[in-house]
């Protein structure tokens, strides 16, 4: 314990922060380039360029690792739909929406196999995976629920159960960002998200 103590006395918190990212950033590369069961803490040590003792100063297993890269990811993608929705195009709810949609594909396609293997392919690990997706699509899916009853206030959105609306629009914007994983529909991440806005608006406007 004498060890670890005067380790982490040596190391100024800017340098363990930057220490940390680079064992993510290792950590997402050997993940998602192979198999997450046969991959090994030493692999990412190696790739991290660390010594295998460092780093289990800063993580104690794989899942462990994995998690933090689920809440990295996370981070990322909301900051991409922040930056997004403060663009001066970004005047009414369908800019916003449709914004915010091209900024979720956007960020997929930026990196597809670390979204493949954090996104999608987390389920089939194993089921603590499981649950920190359903958490993360629940704390996504919260946000558009309380857009949806902004946009009803407003009158802008059909009167229906605001959850509903969300999980509706969630579910679609979400299996189609996954498809664009793997399938080339021919279409920019802009052309997908007018199609998607359209589709969801078109069924949501008052009558």
């Amino acid at each position: 314990m004498a060890g670890r103590s005067e380790f982490r006395r040596a190391v100024s918190d800017a340098e363990k922060s930057q220490r940390r990212q680079v064992i993510l950033a290792a950590a997402k590369q050997v993940f998602s380039s192979g198999d997450f069961h046969a991959a090994t803490m030493a692999d990412i040590a190696r790739a991290a360029g660390v010594s295998y003792g460092t780093l289990y100063w800063y993580f104690d297993s794989k899942d462990e690792l994995f998690d933090a890269l689920m809440d990295e990811q996370e981070a990322a993608l909301r900051h991409s739909i922040d930056s997004a929705l403060k663009d001066e195009s970004v005047t009414d709810v369908e800019s916003a929406l449709q914004s915010s949609v091209r900024a979720v594909f956007d960020f997929f396609d930026a990196d597809r196999e670390a979204s493949k293997l954090l996104f999608r392919d987390a389920t089939a690990i194993s089921e603590r995976f499981t649950r920190h997706l359903l958490t993360i699509f629940d704390r996504f899916l919260g946000d558009l629920e309380y857009a949806v009853s902004d946009a009803q206030r407003k009158g802008m959105v059909r009167d229906a159960p605001p959850r509903v609306v969300a999980y509706a629009a969630a579910s679609l914007i979400g299996q189609l960002a996954y498809r664009r994983l793997s399938t080339d529909d021919g279409l920019s991440s802009a052309e997908a998200a007018e199609f998607v806005v359209s589709l969801l608006l078109d069924g949501l406007r008052p009558r």
